[in-house]
């Protein structure tokens, strides 16, 4: 086996659903220890919180507005979505 195929057998599979807010029951640690890539619409995004494949959304910070614990507000984008390991 090659040091790349190695490496791919250590990754958990990514699940349909994730998101980067810990206290979230989507998120997944396991996966965060490895980079990943999301493509959305053809485009890669590097500022999604939370995705679903199944469903075609990310969702990404408002870049103005907070909600009133200081957090950005999160807006829901739909079309294609992709997921991957770097």
């Amino acid at each position: 086996m090659t040091e790349a195929t190695t490496h791919a057998a250590d990754r958990p599979a990514l699940p349909d659903r994730l998101s980067v807010d810990p206290r979230s029951h989507h998120h997944v640690r396991a996966v965060f220890d490895h980079d990943i890539g999301i493509r959305f619409n053809g485009k890669e995004r590097r500022d999604v919180e939370e995705y679903c494949v199944s469903e075609g959304w990310v969702k990404v910070p408002s870049p103005k507005t907070v909600d009133r614990k200081g957090k950005p507000l999160l807006i829901t984008l739909k079309g294609a979505v992709e997921v991957f390991y770097r």
